[in-house]
């Protein structure tokens, strides 16, 4: 196992200008991390080669690794040109990931205002097929491609299997969030078993949990079924985290595990707490 952050839970630093890319590699490292997962928020990679070599260079130069290269994507399009455009840019963040020499890459697939399963049955063959071309692209460089549960609509765990099988590629996996999962009213132990068989990468993330009838006010939001959430520092959030970490352990996982901390305290203060509780909380497992 890998523990390291995505460079999401910087994002805050990074947009004030309190950060530079550079500085939140030297951050992750100096403060335990082994890896680095790039979530280009608050920097752009599209067209710029330099910014590629510049994540190379700063991680080579600090012992770090990057593991993963995380996008956003939609393919509910409103017609097949759309639909045609939407999977030659993801296409072309295939090759970013590869610039950037990751072996795995998450993109997003789709986001709807109606999440019913009626719905979802109905566009499942059209996000499998998107996903199944690019993951063809992907594969002879060598990159597993993911879909993460999250965006409400392919979030509960049972729709990302429905999508992993439909698509039926061996590099195309799911990036698993343990706390995203609270999000579609699911329990993270629960499935976190159901889905770890079928993860290239695991996202750490926690949550507070209050339910539908106890509105806590701001910097909340809601599940599917009206439950709300906050951010938490992982490890200190309503989730079981030990145990959920014991399901991943003893899966036999060994992969890279990413810090995502989007809670209200300040993120470097967040994503240090939290990478050392994730960190005492495996070795004692």
């Amino acid at each position: 196992m890998k523990l390291g952050l995505s460079s999401y839970s910087l994002s805050r630093a990074i947009a004030a200008n309190e950060l530079s890319l550079a500085d939140a590699i030297a951050w992750v490292a100096d403060h335990g991390g082994e890896h680095i997962e790039i979530v280009p928020i608050g920097f752009d990679l599209t067209d710029n080669p330099e910014t590629i070599n510049l994540i190379r260079k700063k991680t080579e130069e600090a012992g770090i690794e990057i593991s993963n290269y995380a996008i956003g994507a939609n393919f509910i399009t409103e017609d097949e040109a759309a639909f045609e455009n939407e999977i030659s840019r993801v296409m072309k963040e295939v090759d970013i990931a590869s610039a950037l020499g990751v072996k795995l890459m998450r993109h997003d697939v789709a986001s709807r205002n109606d999440t019913s399963m009626k719905q979802f049955l109905a566009d499942l063959p059209k996000l499998a097929e998107a996903c199944r071309r690019i993951a063809d692209y992907a594969q002879p460089l060598g990159i597993t491609t993911s879909v993460e549960n999250h965006g409400y609509f392919i979030q509960a765990s049972d729709r990302v299997q429905a999508l992993v099988h439909e698509v039926n590629r061996a590099n195309f996996r799911t990036t698993l969030d343990i706390g995203n999962f609270m999000c579609a009213d699911e329990d993270s132990v629960a499935a976190t078993k159901k889905n770890i068989d079928i993860a290239s990468m695991v996202h750490i993330k926690d949550f507070y949990l209050r339910p539908s009838n106890l509105n806590p006010g701001q910097g909340w939001f809601q599940s599917a079924s009206g439950n709300y959430l906050r951010g938490a520092i992982a490890g200190q959030g309503d989730i079981n985290m030990r145990e959920v970490l014991r399901v991943v352990k003893q899966s036999g996982y060994d992969g890279y595990l990413s810090i995502e901390f989007e809670g209200m305290e300040d993120c470097r203060l967040g994503s240090e707490i939290g990478l050392a509780n994730v960190r005492r909380l495996w070795d004692e497992i």
